[in-house]
């Protein structure tokens, strides 16, 4: 089996930048301003961003015990949060598939978890306001090609762009009269790849060329609740090589990316501000139900709103909505604030060149 490759990138990567991007061209004042979400109240000069990790609404495999009862949504107690901005962003961890694929084998059935979560969640996503979803993840090839396909048509079918498959590496929208493009990677099969730097260079250079501002999602680091540091350095889990997340996110930075997007240890690590862009390296467990670890740090996390100045793709200031999942999950606000907690002392032992200034109600700023 032979693989044809266009400056770094293999042929099935080109054929998907083909087949699964709108092909926006850098014309500012033509794209269609999105409405209904976050227009009334933001500057001509603003564009806000709300930002959540991972997101499993439940699954029907092994058996559909491990879905909410009675077709709940448990995205509701949020859905006005997610709702507030001009774009909302998660992590979708697992495929979208009502029966059927090929599910994975594991090594060790008890600890192998493949998510499969029926169509009629995505109506919940589409409710709350998503628009770009990374299926850039170790559990979106939990159930095959079949699976991968699948959440890609049902996706497609009700308007969520997504992106960082290896057929599907890139998406843009049109949001305010600017273009903006989504890429994002994974050390994963199926994935755009994390640890290969040039295929993400030339996947970011492609992108910045028909967008005014770029978002780039990871995932990547190593996992679990004594995983919340940024080591920078390369974090290796169950044997697998998952990065070096914050030179990857510098990376990117420096060559055009405009925000950093990081998810896949399953808790909430410190944020960074590089070069004016934002960074978040993981946004832990935001709506995971029913086959997730929610104790401690993993049942905490935050809801970024980020406002990004829309000509420079600078960070101006940001919220952090504090939520917690009880039981066998859903989020909640947590009045207690405790992923605020969390991400200041991260941020003080992690980054502390970074002057972040946070406040009791969860706003922060550059000092």
């Amino acid at each position: 089996m032979w693989k044809v490759m266009l400056f770094g990138i293999s042929l099935s990567t080109v054929l998907g930048l083909l087949q699964c991007t709108t092909r926006a061209q850098k014309q500012p004042g033509t794209a269609k301003v999105k409405s209904n979400k976050g227009t009334k109240t933001d500057s001509d000069s603003i564009l806000t961003l709300i930002a959540v990790g991972d997101i499993m609404l439940g699954t029907n495999y092994p058996n559909p015990s491990y879905l909410p009862p009675d077709k709940s949504n448990i995205l509701l107690p949020v859905r006005d949060i997610l709702r507030s901005a001009n774009l909302t962003f998660g992590n979708l961890e697992g495929t979208v598939l009502n029966e059927g694929g090929e599910v994975k084998q594991c090594n060790d059935p008890s600890k192998c978890y493949a998510f499969r979560q029926p169509e009629y969640l995505v109506d919940f996503l589409k409710d709350a306001g998503f628009d770009l979803l990374s299926l850039a993840n170790n559990h979106m090839g939990d159930f095959g090609q079949t699976g991968r396909a699948n959440t890609q048509r049902i996706l497609k079918e009700k308007g969520i762009k997504y992106a960082g498959l290896e057929t599907c590496p890139w998406d843009t929208i049109h949001v305010n009269g600017k273009v903006i493009g989504i890429t994002a990677f994974a050390p994963n099969n199926g994935c755009l790849k994390l640890n290969d730097y040039k295929v993400a260079l030339e996947v970011l250079k492609k992108l910045k060329k028909i967008s005014d501002l770029v978002i780039v999602s990871f995932h990547g680091g190593a996992e679990g609740p004594s995983r919340t540091h940024v080591t920078r350095k390369t974090e290796e889990f169950v044997g697998e090589n998952r990065g070096n997340v914050y030179e990857f996110a510098h990376l990117m930075v420096d060559n055009g990316a405009d925000i950093v997007l990081g998810h896949g240890p399953h808790v909430t690590r410190a944020i960074d501000c590089y070069k004016g862009k934002f960074i978040a390296y993981s946004m832990g467990n935001f709506a995971t139900y029913g086959r997730f670890s929610l104790s401690g740090v993993s049942g905490i996390a935050p809801i970024f709103k980020l406002y990004i100045n829309k000509n420079t793709g600078n960070f101006i200031k940001g919220e952090v909505i504090s939520i917690q999942q009880l039981g066998e999950g859903g989020p909640t606000i947590d009045p207690n604030r405790q992923v605020l907690n969390e991400i200041k002392r991260l941020c003080t032992v992690d980054f502390p060149e970074v002057p972040w200034l946070f406040n009791e109600d969860g706003s922060f700023r550059l000092k």
